[in-house]
């Protein structure tokens, strides 16, 4: 016998085009730090190197813009040698070499002597550079989406010029004049609210944007508080009182925490979005014009979730996923230099970032400063750089001063990116070689694929285990594995990233990497 089907589950879908699966992959370099503030944010794209002559990065070349907005030019910074360094490929992998006698140079935290490869996955995951004590310049390589569109009105609080970026405002563009609920989700810190934000003001509502932390609100209050009560519905209800969908009336109403909404009150929170209708405690049902967005950082479905399965689906009639701020790296040299900016306007110091008249020493100070926050994992992501640019700034005392907690986080975040090729101190202890593949397998079983994991376990370098990795049919990266064939496996495991890669056989965090934009939005 056929079952009705649950319309909450049917609602119709757009499946927008995961990004960097149809998109052009390209090498490029993001400005992060440069002594004038204004090009922060510039990006240039790195021609893939051919044959024996390698790119050329310095003062003179390449050319840094933004798209079509002005002209691209060199960075054209004194303390950075015209040749800086020269980019070579070989293989999958790009090799940089630092000529003799150039400017210093710091590749992902250490200081460059001579050469060093990088791997596709190392690549794909982004390598800091820091030129010439100067400037700070980002490789990676990532989906190129064209030059950026002009910024609109309603998402001029997102800032950041990265592909990743560009795409969330279209579709905050899209999905604000769809009229259609919508559930953010994303880790604490990415800016769910300013998200939620946008697309009111992108949307046709005349009405306001009511915000309430559903976390916040006991669950005996909650009908109350949302729906609102009539006089004398309990004891002490002298007057009536509005609920939050009532002063939302003709606007947008934004649920944050909402996998916190007491289980009591989900049933009739249902109805409201489903029927556009609420009771208030005590009183007559009415129709309301209201629409809903909601925010969450932890799985409302699934094994183990007491959120009703119909409440999820209708919350979600569009999604939009948040990512990290370590998955668009592109974006931290923006989002601090609009933090630090923001913090000296408040506390009343203009003349704190580096000016025309910046000394050596001072441009440098800064130049590390944002070499430092690159370098850094965020784990509390936007929000978490929002609140250390303002400590920099209320530590200041006639230059840059750190404060201790800073500092103490800051040490020790320096990312594995970089394997020097010529360094004697860097030897492996054994031959990949006198490794047999029973040894190899049952080590990348053990640390899941995790290739520095992998060479530490058997004591050599990781671009030995690249290497082995490379010449073994059998084995892959996660960059090598086909789109077709990860979508069947995320598939399989209901979105699983990490059981998917132990399903592929391949790195979690590389697989991570590569899926950075992928999950941007589905609705």
């Amino acid at each position: 016998m056929q079952t009705k089907a649950d319309p909450d589950l049917t609602l119709p879908a757009v499946v927008a085009n995961l990004p960097g699966r149809d998109s052009e992959q390209r090498l490029l370099l993001t400005v992060i730090f440069h002594p004038d503030t204004r090009r922060i944010g510039e990006v240039a794209a790195v021609a893939a190197p051919t044959g024996t002559r390698p790119r050329v990065l310095g003062r003179c070349s390449p050319a840094f813009g933004r798209g079509d907005i002005g002209p691209a030019v060199p960075l054209d910074e004194g303390h950075v040698s015209r040749q800086a360094l020269l980019l070579a490929a070989e293989g999958d992998r790009l090799v940089l070499r630092r000529p003799e006698g150039s400017s210093r140079c710091r590749v992902g935290g250490r200081e460059l002597d001579q050469a060093i490869e990088l791997s596709p996955d190392q690549l794909l995951a982004g390598v800091p550079l820091l030129l010439g004590h100067s400037v700070v310049l980002l490789l990676r390589r990532t989906p190129w989406t064209g030059p950026p569109a002009p910024a609109a009105a309603a998402t001029a609080d997102l800032c950041g010029s990265s592909g990743y970026m560009n795409e969330l405002r279209r579709q905050i563009a899209v999905i604000g004049s769809s009229g259609l609920d919508v559930l953010v989700h994303g880790e604490t810190g990415t800016g769910k609210e300013l998200v939620a934000a946008a697309i009111h003001r992108a949307s046709r509502r005349s009405g306001p944007m009511v915000s309430v932390n559903m976390a916040a609100v006991p669950p005996g209050l909650a009908a109350a508080t949302l729906f609102g009560s009539a006089r004398g519905a309990y004891t002490g209800a002298t007057r009536a009182t509005p609920g939050f969908f009532s002063q939302a009336q003709g606007g947008t109403l934004f649920l944050d925490e909402i996998g916190d909404t007491p289980a009591e009150v989900q049933p009739q929170l249902l109805r409201a979005l489903q029927e556009r209708e609420i009771q208030a405690v005590g009183g007559q049902v009415r129709r309301v014009d209201v629409r809903v967005v909601s925010a969450t950082d932890a799985a409302i479905d699934g094994e183990g979730c007491d959120f009703r399965t119909a409440l999820r689906h209708r919350l979600g009639a569009c999604e939009i996923g948040l990512l990290p701020l370590r998955q668009h790296p592109e974006d931290i040299g923006e989002l601090l230099l609009h933090f630090l900016c923001l913090s000296c306007r408040q506390l009343d110091r203009p003349g704190l970032l580096p000016g025309r008249d910046a000394t050596a020493l001072e441009i440098a100070a800064w130049a590390e400063l944002f070499h430092s926050f690159l370098n850094f994992d965020w784990p509390g992501n936007v929000r978490q750089l929002a609140n250390f640019a303002s400590q920099v700034v209320v530590a200041a005392d006639g230059g840059i001063t750190l404060p201790d907690n800073i500092r103490r986080a800051l040490q020790g975040h320096l990312p594995e990116v970089v394997e020097k090729v010529d360094a004697a101190d860097h030897r492996p202890r054994r031959m990949i070689r006198d490794i047999g593949v029973a040894e190899f397998d049952r080590a990348l079983e053990a640390n899941g694929y995790e290739v520095a994991n992998v060479a530490r376990q058997l004591g050599v370098s990781r671009q030995a285990v690249y290497r082995r990795l490379d010449e073994s049919p059998g084995y892959r990266l996660a960059a090598q594995v086909p789109w077709a064939e990860l979508e069947q496996a995320l598939a399989r495991r209901a979105g699983d990233a990490r059981a998917a890669a132990r399903d592929l056989r391949v790195s979690f965090s590389s697989l991570r990497s590569r899926l950075r934009g992928s999950q941007l939005a589905w609705f």
